[in-house]
C-alpha cells in the first residue's frame, strides 16, 4: 500500500501537500457530481434554451466579478481560513437547495439564485486553492503537483462524479446535492491537517487598488502569461457558447437521456487520463508552444465535429479527444503561471488569469442561449468552430512566447 502512495503522490511532495490533495480529491468528487445534476435539475424545470444557457452563465459570472477581489484577499490574508470560509458557504447554499427540491419548493429562480451564489463562493476558494501547490511543493516538483491535482480532477471530478451524480438524479432530484454536501464536509476535515508556511503579506496598509493594478501590471508585462491569458479569453468564447447548451445538446441532437448525459462528461475524462499517460512523452519532445498550438487546433475540430454529427458513439470519440487536449492544456497552463509568477502575487495573477477564463465563458454562454433558441442546438456549435478558427489564425504568432519561459520544461516529463 506504501509503495502505490509513493508511486501516487511521492513522499519528496510532502505531508501537507498529500493532506491538501486529499481534499481536493473529495471535493472534485462532490463537485463532478453537480456537474451533471445541475443541469439535469434545470432542463427538468424549463425547455427554453435561453435559460438553460442562463444557468451555466450564472456560474461563471462571479469569477469575472470577483476574480481580482479574490486575488487580493488571497494574497492580503490567511489562505487556509479563506478556504474554509468559502466550503462553508458552499455547504450552506447547497443545503438551502437540496432541502427546497426535497420538500417540492424548487423553482427555475430559486436554482439559478443558489448557481450563482455557490459560484461566488468557489471563485475564492478555486483562487486560493491554486496558491497552496507552489507554497508546498518544490519548484522542480511543481509539474508533478499539478499532475496528480489534475488527476483528481479527471478522474473524480469528471469521471466517476458526472455518472453518479445523474444515477443520484434519477433516483431522486435531491439525492445528488446532499450527497455534496456530506463531500464537502468531508474535504473542509482534511482540509483542517494542511499547515501552511508562513508568507510574506502585502502591505495591509495599501489600498487594495494598488494591489489590483499590481496584479495587472505584472500579468500584462509577462510575455508568458499576458498570452495565456489572450488565448484562453478568446477560445472560451466560442467553448462558452457551445458548452452551455451541451446537456440540450445530448437530449436533442444525440437522443441521450440522464444516465448519457452523465457519459459525456466521463468520456472526456477518459481522454483525460490518456493526456496524464502521454503528457512526459509530449514535454520531452515539443515546446509548450507547439503543444499550445495543437491544442487550439484540436479544439476547433471539436467544435465542428461536434456540430455535425447525430451520432453518439461519434460523440463520445470526440469527446475523448477533447479530454485529452483539456488536460494538457490545463497543465501546461497552469505550471507555467506557477513558474514564473513569484508565490506574492500568485493569488492576484490568478485572479487576471480567471477574468480571461471566465469573462469569454460568460459572453460565449450569452450568446450561445440566444443561438441555440433561435436556431438549433447545433447552432452554438458550428459558431464554436468557426470561431475558433478564426482565433487560431489571430493567435497563431503570440504563441511564441509559451516557448521563452524561465526556462524548459524538463521536469514536467515526470508528470
Amino acid at each position: 500500500m506504501s509503495r502505490v502512495a509513493e508511486t501516487l503522490v511521492p513522499a519528496r511532495l510532502g505531508r501537507p501537500f498529500r493532506w491538501l490533495l486529499a481534499s481536493s480529491w473529495v471535493s472534485n468528487l462532490g463537485d463532478g457530481v453537480v456537474l451533471a445534476a445541475g443541469p439535469l435539475l434545470v432542463a427538468s424545470l424549463t425547455d427554453d434554451a435561453r435559460l438553460v444557457a442562463l444557468g451555466a452563465t450564472l456560474q461563471w459570472l462571479p469569477p469575472l466579478l470577483f476574480s481580482l477581489v479574490a486575488g487580493v484577499i488571497s494574497d492580503r490574508f490567511d489562505r487556509w481560513r479563506v478556504l474554509v470560509t468559502g466550503n462553508v458557504v458552499r455547504v450552506v447554499v447547497l443545503g438551502v437547495l437540496a432541502t427546497a427540491v426535497l420538500t417540492g419548493h424548487v423553482s427555475i429562480a430559486i436554482v439559478l439564485v443558489v448557481l450563482f451564489l455557490l459560484g461566488c463562493a468557489e471563485v475564492f476558494v478555486d483562487n486560493t486553492s491554486s496558491t497552496l501547490v507552489p507554497m508546498l511543493v518544490d519548484r522542480k516538483d511543481l509539474a508533478v503537483a499539478n499532475a496528480r491535482v489534475m488527476t483528481g480532477v479527471i478522474t473524480l471530478n469528471q469521471l466517476a462524479g458526472p455518472p453518479l451524480g445523474a444515477a443520484l438524479f434519477a433516483l431522486g432530484h435531491a439525492w445528488p446535492f446532499a450527497s455534496q454536501v456530506l463531500l464537502v464536509l468531508a474535504a473542509l476535515v482534511l482540509l483542517s491537517r494542511v499547515r501552511l508556511p508562513a508568507v510574506e503579506r502585502v502591505g495591509e496598509r495599501r489600498r487594495a487598488r494598488h494591489d489590483l493594478a499590481e496584479g495587472l501590471r505584472w500579468a500584462v508585462s509577462h510575455p508568458a502569461v499576458r498570452t495565456l491569458v489572450l488565448t484562453i479569453f478568446s477560445f472560451n468564447i466560442t467553448f462558452g457558447a457551445a458548452w452551455a447548451v451541451l446537456v440540450l445538446y445530448a437530449q436533442r441532437q444525440l437522443g441521450l437521456g440522464e444516465i448519457g448525459f452523465g457519459l459525456i462528461t466521463t468520456m472526456g475524462a477518459a481522454g483525460g487520463l490518456l493526456g496524464t499517460a502521454c503528457y512526459g512523452w509530449l514535454t520531452r519532445r515539443l515546446t509548450l508552444g507547439a503543444i499550445m498550438r495543437i491544442g487550439l487546433i484540436i479544439e476547433t475540430l471539436t467544435h465542428i465535429g461536434l456540430a455535425a454529427t447525430r451520432v453518439p458513439w461519434v460523440a463520445m470519440v470526440i469527446f475523448v479527444v477533447f479530454g485529452a487536449h483539456a488536460f494538457v492544456w490545463g497543465t501546461t497552463s497552469a505550471t507555467i503561471r506557477q513558474r514564473v509568477v513569484p508565490i506574492p502575487l500568485q493569488g492576484r495573477v490568478n485572479g487576471v488569469n480567471s477574468l480571461g477564463v471566465f469573462g469569454g465563458l460568460v459572453l460565449g454562454s450569452t450568446l450561445g442561449g440566444f443561438l441555440a433558441e433561435r436556431f438549433t442546438v447545433a447552432a452554438p456549435f458550428w459558431f464554436a468552430g468557426i470561431g475558433s478558427a478564426i482565433f487560431v489564425v489571430l493567435i497563431w504568432r503570440q504563441l511564441r512566447h509559451l516557448d521563452q519561459g524561465d526556462e524548459p520544461a524538463e521536469d514536467a516529463a515526470s508528470a
